[in-house]
């Protein structure tokens, strides 16, 4: 993995099932005698998760885009200075569920209210320029995704958005693969769990190989 550990993270829209395969790839790999940290975004620190339930409340309906933007990058400033860059300068691996590319794909591929660019600039602040060496997209059919999202637990605010904002946020994801094919892997989350984790630590283990 060289001097600088292995940053891994997992994307994908609503229902795709990030956050159980995420946690089960960690645990697998803990497991192959990985020193691995599971984390996860918005989140993942004390101060990240205030700003996760901030996010996530429905309450919170008058919440100006801009300001949305501006909490998600507070929350991933604080993950990446207290527990990714720590974690990957010992030479371990972090598997994150949702890093940078959610906020390009929510808020600039889905909303188009703010300029690309301008999201771009935000993101490269918030990291300081740090940039995943493998990224998993957890691809599925929107409707598929919301059907199991519905099912699967509490809903939260970006849960309300229509159906042609998540199609938006798919394409987003596609589009990003398509543009750095270097660090996307995309993989079908339509089949069973079993299936699906099987194809997420082939991925990882080749990449492994190859550190």
């Amino acid at each position: 993995m060289g001097d600088r550990g292995l940053f891994i993270t997992l994307e994908g829209s609503e229902g795709c099932g990030k956050t159980t395969q995420s946690q089960a790839l960690g645990e697998f790999l803990k497991q192959q005698g990985y020193n691995v940290l599971l984390t996860r975004e918005p989140g993942g620190t004390a101060i990240g998760e205030q700003i996760r339930a901030i996010l996530g409340d429905q309450q919170n309906t008058a919440m100006h885009l801009r300001t949305e933007v501006l909490l998600f990058q507070a929350s991933r400033a604080q993950l990446v200075e207290e527990v990714i860059r720590p974690h990957l300068a010992r030479q371990g691996i972090v598997v994150c569920d949702r890093y940078a590319d959610s906020t390009l794909a929510y808020q600039g591929y889905g909303y188009q209210r703010i300029p690309m660019e301008q999201v771009r600039a935000l993101v490269e602040f918030a990291t300081g320029g740090l940039q995943p060496h493998l990224t998993l997209l957890l691809d599925l059919e929107v409707e598929i995704g919301l059907r199991r999202r519905t099912r699967g637990g509490e809903l939260n605010r970006l849960d309300t958005y229509a159906l042609d904002f998540y199609q938006r946020v798919r394409d987003g994801y596609l589009e990003m693969a398509r543009q750095q094919p270097e660090r996307w892997v995309i993989v079908n989350a339509e089949p069973p769990f079993e299936v699906v984790q099987a194809e997420l630590r082939r991925h990882v283990l080749a990449r492994l190989q190859k550190a």
